[in-house]
This record gives C-alpha cells, sequence and structure tokens, in this order.
C-alpha cells in the first residue's frame, strides 16, 4: 500500500510540473502569434510587390511553333517548308499536324499543304 502511495506521489508532481511546462509554451505560442500579426502587414506588402514581378517567358512548345509557322504562311505551308524552318523531324510534324487538324485549329488545303482556319 505504502509503495502505491508513493507511485501516487510520483505521478502527481510529474503531472504538476507537465502542466507548468505546458502553460510556459503556451504563453510563447501567444507571444509568438502576437509578433505574427503585428508584423504581417509589412510581410504582404512585400509579398504584393514579389507577385508583380512577371515570370520569365516559357518556351513555345512545339505545338505552338508549328501553328505559327501555319498562321504566317498566307497561301499555306508544306512540310518541307515547315522542316526547314522549324527543324522538327518527319515524325514530330506529322504528330504535331494531326493535333492541329483534329482540334481544328489548321486544314489541309491539299495534301502536304496546310493553312489557318
Amino acid at each position: 500500500m505504502k509503495k502505491l502511495k508513493d507511485q501516487l506521489k510520483t505521478i502527481s508532481s510529474s503531472l504538476t510540473s507537465l502542466s507548468k511546462q505546458v502553460e510556459k509554451i503556451t504563453k510563447q505560442v501567444e507571444k509568438l502569434q502576437l509578433k505574427k500579426a503585428t508584423s504581417t502587414p509589412k510581410k504582404t506588402a512585400a509579398k504584393k510587390k514579389v507577385a508583380a514581378k512577371k515570370a520569365p517567358a516559357k518556351p513555345p512548345t512545339v505545338i505552338d511553333t508549328i501553328l505559327n509557322a501555319v498562321k504566317k504562311a498566307r497561301k499555306g505551308i508544306t512540310i518541307a517548308q515547315l522542316k526547314e524552318k522549324t527543324d522538327f523531324n518527319s515524325r514530330q510534324l506529322s504528330n504535331v499536324l494531326y493535333k492541329l487538324t483534329k482540334k481544328r485549329e489548321i486544314e489541309a488545303k491539299s495534301r502536304g499543304v496546310y493553312v489557318k482556319k
């Protein structure tokens, strides 16, 4: 019975020390929250400035490159001309031309000649 009382006293003292530590930590957290609340307006202004900067331009995709070349050619452009202007291989050109015709952005004027829609 005495062992049990001793153990209970030990547990009780441990719990009181833990509760004191929890109180200290909550006070520290509250202080940090107050500091953040007062400093946030300054940081948001800085974020707005950063957001105003333009992101670097992404290089055009294969589809964009070929679509622009077709749009620039008023009378249409052949596959051979596309190869010269873009330096893409036949497989890339045929795949992109197929996709663009399916999207109805370009059309085949005749075999191997494409125009914008």
